[in-house]
């Protein structure tokens, strides 16, 4: 393993009185835990760009079999928000306190629930694969490779929500570099891998789109490898112990579970609306399918942005909250959404001046391009409201207060998106300009419901 240097947490009793206002330190505190999640995600994005760049070069199929498995593991995910969501503000909340204590019970519930539901997902997963795919639509070309594709993958989510987990703790306990270093170092070993698999060079099978299928469960697996030897070396923020792994906590895990459960909810009204999107846009054909899928895979750096400062958002939301600072709490909710706007405002530029290139280093076929590109520059509009929600919403979460980002989410996209995706694509005819139009719609209906509720005040009340 590499050796990792014990990462400096930022403890309230110093964020606090050092500046106690100045927005110099209020941003220099963001920048210490929004910078290594937001060049972390960038950099993983951007290798996971070039995967799907490699996967892309092999047809549409090959794009299509990772769409579609992508929509039930992002499902998944959702299951899991409810524990990552939970330990994170509970874990923040105790830093601020400085009760390690605490902070390290909830780190080994959170490590036992994962392990026990990991591998309940994986099961059911892997044995209907197929089914899956079939059920998400996929035609007899895409299944060729694609169940073989998806069966890793469903193998592999132990780990990915595993090392999902951990890097949750150690960001709530305000430790962001460490999972940066890990997570950045596994997603090179996915292009390392990736290469040489997906098209057969140096001495490796020629395995297509199961060779990306492969590298990522190898990445994975050294992801969450890491991340368990990290947390259970008693040399960081957070120390978990081999011998309180059957210990449950009813207690705390009902406080988490509490805290969490709108979380989950959340997410899944975000994956059923990204559901009907997704096939709504599957019946307009493979070469659409195709340029959502890549047009998806680019926007994952756009929310890195959005993503990177709401941990920061989280983190420092809920330690002002433990520390009895909720008016600094509230200032660095605001001062994170400003920064945040800022790399949002010129990621929507870029994508609004060189969509078709960017099109471009994925695939060569004309019609994916032009329709990748029209879908590309329309989101490019919506960056910074969606930086803005995603921020806010973060800080809401780290308060305790996970029922407003649930309503939001509901709204924006069970309501507006899914139905008005139906509308413009079956109704209109308006083909993919008509379902990316509905994300815009929805993107700026969540911004003003998070928006009011931050503004509100009435997330400093809740208790965790």
């Amino acid at each position: 393993m590499m050796a990792l240097q014990k990462a400096k947490t930022i403890h309230p009793g110093e964020m606090f009185e050092l500046g106690s206002g100045s927005r110099k330190a209020i941003r220099k505190h963001i920048m210490h835990l929004a910078g290594p999640s937001l060049m972390e995600m960038t950099l993983i994005n951007v290798l996971q760009m070039f995967l799907m760049m490699m996967v892309g070069r092999v047809g549409p199929e090959a794009v299509t079999a990772v769409g579609l498995t992508n929509q039930p593991v992002f499902f998944v995910f959702a299951l899991f928000a409810a524990l990552n969501v939970g330990t994170t503000a509970i874990i923040a909340r105790a830093i601020g306190a400085k009760d390690e204590e605490e902070a390290n019970r909830a780190a080994q519930q959170s490590f036992l629930l994962n392990i026990l539901f990991s591998v309940v997902m994986v099961v059911v997963t892997y044995l209907l694969a197929e089914e899956i795919l079939v059920w998400m639509g996929a035609q007899p070309e895409v299944l060729v490779q694609g169940v073989a594709y998806a069966e890793i993958t469903f193998l592999s989510l132990g780990f990915t929500l595993l090392s999902m987990s951990l890097s949750a703790v150690l960001r709530g306990a305000g430790d962001t570099r460490t999972p940066m270093k890990i997570n950045l170092i596994s997603s090179i070993l996915v292009i390392a891998l990736g290469f040489p698999l997906i098209y057969g060079y140096i001495g490796f099978p020629e395995l297509g789109v199961v060779g990306a299928a492969v590298a990522n469960a190898a990445a994975k697996l050294l992801s969450a490898v890491w991340m368990t030897y990290v947390l259970f070396s008693g040399k960081f923020v957070i120390k978990l112990r081999w011998k309180d792994l059957w210990i449950f906590d009813r207690n705390l895990i009902a406080r988490i579970t509490q805290i969490g459960v709108p979380a989950a909810g959340e997410q899944l009204a975000m994956r059923f609306g990204q559901l009907a999107f997704t096939v709504i846009v599957a019946g307009l054909g493979t070469a659409t399918f195709a340029a959502h899928t890549i047009t998806f895979n680019v926007l994952g750096l756009s929310f890195m942005p959005g993503m990177a400062f709401s941990v920061a958002a989280s983190t420092l939301v809920g330690q002002g909250l433990g520390a009895n600072r909720p008016e600094m709490a509230e200032r660095f909710g605001w001062e994170t959404g400003r920064l945040g706007r800022i790399y949002a405002g010129m990621m929507g530029i870029v994508f609004i001046i060189f969509a078709p290139y960017i099109m471009m280093l994925y695939s060569d076929d004309p019609e994916v391009i032009r329709q990748g590109s029209v879908a590309l520059r329309i989101v490019g509009l919506v960056q910074i409201p969606q930086a803005s929600q995603f921020i806010l919403a973060g800080a809401l979460r780290g308060a305790g207060d996970t029922k407003f980002p649930l309503y939001s989410t509901f709204v924006g996209v069970l309501v507006f998106r899914s139905l008005l995706c139906a509308l413009f694509v079956l109704g209109f005819q308006w083909g993919i300009v008509g379902a990316y139009l509905s994300i815009v719609i929805d993107q700026l209906v969540r911004t003003l419901i998070i928006y009011f509720r931050y503004r509100s005040g009435r997330w400093k009340e809740i208790q965790v």
